[in-house]
């Protein structure tokens, strides 16, 4: 009998070519696809809550994969761990509801974008792989100001990658906060889905506010013009990270437990 199960990962997207299967790239769908293939001994279709782009990191990425075999879950974790390679590991593994998937069911992800703002380089504290380093003092409460813009259900063209084109460009976004801690500065967005590098374009017109450059009023021009020229440099990937993924409480029990 079939089961859907549910996978936590967590990965260093340094050396990948991003989530997505890609002929002759190393991505961690290709890497984590072959490791199920051996433990689950049947051919599989790995989905993921969403796909990172090259160099993107996650902490709480989602994926659920459907399966004929019995082995417990407890299983499955530790066959997988001893098979990966040190940059991605499984925090956890879970039967779930038939009627899970990681992409369709999810409710709401929240990114973290890591930005050391010192004059020392990261490799200083070791942080170079996830952190992007911005030496100009940033201005936080100009940069809260200009964030809050962006919370709400907004056309999100100006902040997409040229070019990407969906069914709907418009996109929630349910909060987002900056911080400092210390010598970082944390950008957390939190939505409900995500156009192509819409993060990562949001961080970079908060750096040219905070920089001082723009007023905190550019987000909503932007916004409004649906022009991308109006709008930051995309941000580098390495400072981004999946933090979490949101789900109903009710798909995550196996069919044994609802029933």
């Amino acid at each position: 009998m079939e089961r859907n199960v549910r996978l936590l990962l967590c990965y260093d997207g340094t050396d990948f070519h991003g989530w997505q299967v890609q002929p002759g790239m190393r991505t961690v769908q290709s890497e984590m696809e072959d490791r199920l293939r051996r433990v689950l001994r049947h051919p599989i279709a790995l989905i993921a809550s969403g796909r990172t782009d090259s160099g993107v990191h996650a902490s709480g990425q989602v994926a659920n994969v459907v399966t004929s075999s019995n082995l417990p879950c407890v299983k499955i974790r530790a066959a997988l761990g001893a098979r990966l390679p040190g940059d991605l590991d499984i925090r956890a593994v879970s039967d779930v509801s038939r009627s899970f998937h990681a992409t369709r069911s999810a409710q709401s992800k929240l990114y973290r974008y890591r930005i050391l703002n010192d004059h020392r380089r990261p490799v200083n504290t070791w942080s170079q792989r996830y952190c992007h380093h911005f030496w100009e003092r940033l201005d936080i409460d100009r940069m809260r100001t200009a964030a809050a813009m962006f919370v709400g259900e907004h056309d999100f063209t100006s902040m997409a990658t040229t070019g990407c084109v969906r069914q709907s460009m418009v996109r929630r976004v349910t909060r987002c906060d900056v911080n400092r801690h210390l010598d970082e500065v944390h950008i957390d967005v939190e939505g409900t889905g995500f156009l192509h590098n819409q993060v990562r374009i949001m961080v970079g017109t908060l750096l040219e506010i905070g920089r001082g450059r723009w007023e905190p009023e550019t987000v909503a021009r932007a916004l409004a013009s649906r022009d991308r020229t109006l709008a930051g440099p995309t941000a580098p990937a390495h400072g981004l990270c999946l933090q979490w993924v949101r789900y109903p409480a009710e798909l995550l029990r196996p069919e044994s437990a609802v029933n």
